[in-house]
This record gives structure tokens, C-alpha cells and sequence, in this order.
């Protein structure tokens, strides 16, 4: 049987793994599932039709799954998913999606989410992501994979951030931040490759020196993005993670961040 403590308030129709932990004072709703071995610490609220995955780990007053801050919102039966191994600290708040932004905010496996992090509606992030304290998401961003969002830092609706982007603390971002790269500012500016992160990664020098070279092109010519692209497709070949940033590039709605 689960532990479930007696101040916790949980819907009889939840569906609760055996091994799972609720702490004193959660409230867990009607349409709820968690997981194998998820651990909701003291005062956290899920509700919602939300579903949260094997081992994720919920720290006091996490809000998870209830009604998003969108005027627009009209109470429509919308959806949370969380994946594994998340770690969502304290004050974090995750709002379930909208029908016009396809109906789903989802969260991938072995994320941390940082105290008061902020997930708006129809959110969609990847997997072992990083937000930092009070990091903030507005609604309908996309997070690849291993990125990272600096404390403070707020994401603008339908922006992208690419894999591996580090985005430093107190940033702004407007723009689609590309993926290996460096951003900071008000608003921010692309600082080049994140050399450190990629050493880190373990990527070859060989990889890292095409990537620096892509970055010089887009950033350090005086070539404007279009034809930054052109000659990095001309010029690196063979490399996915270039390839991934050209892709990145070609397919923004809103603009790149340099």
C-alpha cells in the first residue's frame, strides 16, 4: 500500500502506485495517476487530469496540474504530463494546457525544476533540463533537451530554446535561443558556443571546432542569417550537431537570437 498520511486529502478515483509517498497536508484530485515510487513531500497540490511518472520527486507547495493563467481558459478537460526521475522543488507551479495550444503541457524524465520555477500552459520540455530558481516560462515553449535556464530568467510565449542552451541568469528572451549556444541579457544577445558545456558533454574537438565555426559565421561576419546558413551548409558537412542547429535555424517562427 502507498503511505498516505492522514492530513492528506486524496480522491478516492486517483490511481496511486503502491510504493508512492504523500505527505501531510497533499492534495491529490480525482483524475490524478502517479507513478511508481513518487514522492509528493508536505502541502503539495496535483489535480487536474495529470499524470506524473516512476520516482519523480514533489517538495512542499508545488502547485502541479491546476487551471492555467490564460483569460482564454474556459475550463476545457486539458492535460498534464510529467515523465521519470523529475526532481520539482519547492513553490514550483506546472499549469495543465489549453485547447488552443493543443491541449497538453508535458514535461519529459530526469528534469530539475529549481524553487518557484514556473511551467505555463502547453509548455513542452525535453529531457534533463535545468531551471534555476524562479526561472519563468510563459506560455507554448518549447525546451530541447539538456538545456538550461538561468535564475530569473523569463521565456517569452512560442520561443524555443534549443538543446544544450544555456541560458545565464536575470535574461530575457524574445527570440528562439539555438541550441549549444550561450545566451544572457535584457533582452538577451547570443554569446557564441558553450565551449564549456560542450567539453563537458564529451564532445570531440573535432565537433566542437565545426560548432565554434558555425557560430563565428552567424554571429562575427558580416553576413545576415540567411546567408550565414547557406555557407555553413557549404562548408560543414557530417555533422549532426550542425545540421541540428541549421535546422534550428530554418524552422524559427519568431527569429533566432544573435
Amino acid at each position: 500500500m502507498p503511505f498516505i498520511h492522514e492530513t492528506a486529502v486524496v480522491s478516492p478515483s486517483a490511481i496511486i502506485a503502491d510504493d508512492c509517498h504523500i505527505g501531510p497536508f497533499c492534495t491529490v484530485g480525482d483524475n490524478v495517476t502517479l507513478g511508481n515510487a513518487v514522492r509528493l513531500e508536505s502541502h503539495v497540490v496535483v489535480d487536474g487530469i495529470t499524470s506524473i511518472g516512476n520516482e519523480t520527486h514533489i517538495f512542499p507547495f508545488a502547485s502541479i496540474g491546476l487551471g492555467p493563467q490564460d483569460l482564454k481558459y474556459a475550463g476545457e478537460p486539458t492535460e498534464t504530463v510529467i515523465g521519470k526521475k523529475n526532481n520539482i522543488r519547492e513553490f514550483v507551479t506546472v499549469h495543465r494546457g489549453t485547447a488552443g495550444g493543443g491541449g497538453v503541457t508535458r514535461i519529459g524524465d530526469n528534469n530539475l525544476l529549481m524553487a518557484q520555477a514556473h511551467v505555463a500552459h502547453d509548455c513542452q520540455l525535453g529531457s534533463e533540463i535545468i531551471m534555476a530558481n524562479a526561472a519563468t516560462l510563459a506560455g507554448h515553449v518549447e525546451i530541447d533537451d539538456r538545456a538550461s535556464v538561468g535564475a530569473y530568467s523569463g521565456v517569452h510565449q512560442f520561443c524555443r530554446v534549443g538543446r544544450e542552451a544555456f541560458i545565464g541568469g536575470y535574461s530575457v528572451v524574445v527570440k528562439d535561443a539555438m541550441p549549444f549556444a550561450i545566451v544572457q541579457g535584457n533582452h538577451a544577445k547570443c554569446y557564441g558556443l558553450n565551449k564549456v558545456g560542450a567539453k563537458r558533454r564529451g564532445y570531440s574537438r573535432e565537433t566542437i571546432s565545426q560548432l565554434n565555426h558555425a557560430f563565428h559565421l552567424l554571429l562575427s561576419s558580416k553576413m545576415n542569417t540567411t546567408q550565414a546558413v547557406e555557407r555553413i551548409a557549404a562548408e560543414i558537412k557530417d555533422c549532426p550537431e550542425v545540421a541540428l542547429l541549421v535546422d534550428f535555424i530554418t524552422s524559427s517562427k519568431r527569429g533566432v537570437i544573435k
